[in-house]
């Protein structure tokens, strides 16, 4: 791989789980627009992730990065987004109370608008037609036209984005994320489940321990990080040609920054060393994460780190595991020794959601709390095992009431699938659910001190 870089040297590599835009023109003005228009986040703000991700490496905090499998255009309402933030709000809380550490909240969210697939076709009835990519790509109607790739589409993504950045700033820093809120921040459907119950006598404690502090004058009037909280966004860095037109060079720095988001990432089926994903995200001073599942090797994974971090820069790369409950106990050992043995500053991260998808008799694709705790319990056995820091967790969730992963206290069952099954890709977890894993990261985090 070449060592000069540019904004578009990765059209020099192979470039997998790109759309094939029919108008090559159209593609290129849309590009020529977003390059013209302000960036969604500052270059300040990422070097701030970037700082909080190395204390991640050396164990002095935790990673928690979660929201939807792919964003929707018809979806997008005020009330939705503040869901998803409560939801990690929630489990924020839940963490940092059970393992005395601070938690580095990252959604999945103002940009995550386009999924890789496994295949370019879809085929329904003797029909094929190509396969839905995400609402910045094409439509998830079955029919010739809406699933033909428009490449305005990314231009609608870019002010979703910016919209949704607008509103999440006022809500982490308007009042709404006051640890007195802690209360409020459980919806009634949760607050009737077993962990919603559990979650309110913790609000409860945390309650009585802020009415104390204020005693001391201290409260949120003159303590911001009371009132106040850091949340960072980051999507999947699919469609290049939109990373690209996002990229911004840094006034102060002279360095390069991928300015569609805080934190990019690398899926599983684009993270190639000498692919194009590869190439461009080694140029940005982002952080940045990949994706790796049960067919990567150690030897692969180091190439990766020495690509992507050359200079071994704590904070920069988190390797966000998806192996499977079935397969982490086979795959995760020999990389953790690889990397500890080469003195690696890595952020490692479990993605118990995507290995662990199923499909069942009536047609629905989903997944098991059961595969999803038994996957993170293995996680952080296997890091104290080896002496290393389970630094974060990688979830798909949603704060509607939904019915799209089976088990957890609500005891959802396949036949309940059809109820709530809203999402336009993948199977996420309810804002129930999700408080039941909060709850088991906690206690297992408590096992690896």
């Amino acid at each position: 791989m070449s060592e000069s870089w540019s904004t578009d040297s990765w059209k020099k590599y192979p470039a997998l789980q790109q759309p094939e835009w029919p108008d090559p023109v159209e593609l290129g003005r849309t590009c020529e627009r977003l390059a013209s228009y302000p960036p969604l986040v500052f270059a300040g703000e990422t070097r701030s992730l970037m700082d909080k991700l190395a204390q991640v490496t050396r164990g002095e905090a935790f990673l928690l990065q979660g929201g939807d499998c792919a964003e929707s255009f018809g979806e997008f309402t005020a009330n939705a987004i503040r869901d998803k933030l409560k939801v990690l709000l929630q489990m924020a809380v839940i963490l940092t109370h059970g393992i005395g550490k601070p938690v580095v909240k990252v959604g999945r969210i103002a940009g995550q608008f386009a999924k890789p697939r496994s295949s370019p076709m879809e085929t329904k009835g003797g029909v094929s037609l190509p396969s839905f990519r995400g609402e910045s790509v094409n439509d998830a109607d079955f029919t010739e036209s809406a699933r033909q790739p428009d490449p305005t589409r990314l231009e609608r993504a870019y002010f979703q984005s910016a919209s949704t950045l607008n509103l999440l700033r006022a809500f982490t820093s308007g009042g709404y994320a006051d640890l007195k809120q802690v209360h409020i921040w459980n919806q009634d459907f949760v607050a009737k489940s077993p962990q919603g119950q559990r979650y309110g006598k913790l609000a409860d404690q945390l309650s009585e321990n802020l009415r104390f502090m204020e005693v001391l004058g201290i409260n949120s009037s003159n303590t911001p990080i009371l009132r106040e909280v850091d949340y960072y966004t980051s999507h999947e860095a699919l469609i290049l040609e939109y990373e690209a037109a996002l990229t911004r060079q840094d006034s102060l720095t002279g360095h390069y920054y991928d300015c569609s988001g805080h934190m990019l990432w690398i899926g599983e089926r684009t993270r190639q060393p000498d692919g194009a994903h590869v190439e461009f995200l080694r140029g940005v001073k982002n952080p940045v994460g990949v994706k790796i599942g049960p067919d990567v090797r150690s030897e692969d994974v180091l190439t990766l780190c020495s690509r992507l971090n050359p200079q071994n820069i704590p904070g920069r790369l988190t390797l966000i595991g998806r192996f499977g409950h079935n397969k982490i106990g086979q795959c995760l050992p020999g990389i953790l020794r690889a990397c500890k043995a080469e003195g690696l500053a890595i952020v490692w991260s479990c993605d118990p959601m995507h290995g662990n998808t199923f499909g069942t008799p009536n047609g629905y694709k989903t997944r098991s709390i059961e595969h999803i705790l038994s996957e993170l319990q293995q996680f952080f056995a296997i890091h104290k095992a080896e002496g290393t820091w389970p630094g974060g967790v990688h979830f798909e969730l949603t704060g509607d009431d939904v019915t799209e992963c089976v088990g957890g206290s609500q005891e959802v069952l396949v036949e309940h699938l059809e109820h709530r099954y809203h999402t336009t890709c993948d199977p996420r977890l309810n804002a129930a659910q999700s408080l039941d894993v909060a709850f088991l990261v906690s206690e297992a985090l408590r096992k690896t001190e």
